[in-house]
């Protein structure tokens, strides 16, 4: 029997969407079923994503002591970062090492589009520092702020037909901070942000197989996140009044 590259492939985005199928069907208490699904995409990205990168379900924080709300799945940086710190088993992530985030939930609807929105802004709207970089031949400028990268992940939709004006209504009701730059809908398909300010919908195909190689892609373009200046956040050592 020969190997086949396109039914591994295929094989990847059916167990994801058979896995998230049985967690809707098979828990019934809200928590449970949440709590499985973001499990699912957090092991996908764990297991697929470049070593480089860290996911976790995590809130983040800046050097001004500002929190994000807390986020399903955080993609970040560990080989340029210095911590990240736990409290009481949940990570905080410094914002500067942010990548991307994104929220899972079992169904994509307008309420779920605009709570992921609401979340991104949470983590955009964060502080984040960039120090010169110091090189064998001398220093390169501070990086700008990499783009932070949102979405959101689900099995099913709210919409019959998923992928007519109501899902676009909804997610372009926002701001830059909120803006949702890719999502996955297991069972029908994925979306993208278009350069041209457009969304971009892909229909059937493997949907989460789809979507982990357009993270990476969009993973790939960033390169790495800005030199962090953990002096700014050493301030908080002081003890408090």
């Amino acid at each position: 029997m020969s190997w086949d590259l396109g039914r591994l492939l295929a094989g990847l985005h059916e167990d994801i969407q058979a896995r998230l199928a049985f967690a809707r069907e098979a828990y019934g208490h809200p928590g449970t079923k949440g709590d499985a699904t973001e499990a699912i995409w957090l092991e996908l990205l764990k297991k697929y994503l470049p070593r480089r990168y860290c996911v976790d379900r995590a809130h983040v924080v800046d050097s001004d002591g500002t929190f994000s709300q807390q986020i399903d799945v955080v993609v970040y940086d560990r080989q340029y970062s210095p911590f990240v710190l736990h409290g009481d088993g949940q990570p905080v992530i410094p914002a500067e090492s942010v990548y991307a985030v994104f929220e899972a939930k079992q169904q994509i609807d307008a309420r779920h589009v605009a709570y992921a929105q609401e979340k991104a802004r949470s983590v955009r709207k964060l502080c984040r520092t960039s120090l010169p970089i110091p090189h064998a031949g001398g220093v390169y400028p501070a990086r700008a702020l990499t783009h932070i990268i949102a979405g959101l992940l689900t099995l099913d939709s709210g919409w019959n037909p998923p992928f007519e004006e109501p899902i676009r209504r909804a997610l372009a009701d926002t701001d830059n901070d909120g803006r949702l730059d890719v999502g996955c809908v297991a069972a029908h398909g994925y979306f993208v942000l278009g350069e041209t300010g457009d969304y971009v919908f892909t229909k059937e195909g493997r949907p989460a197989t789809a979507f982990l190689f357009e993270l990476i892609a969009k993973l790939q373009a960033q390169a790495t996140v800005p030199m962090i200046d953990i002096r700014a956040y050493a301030k908080w050592l002081a003890p408090r009044e």
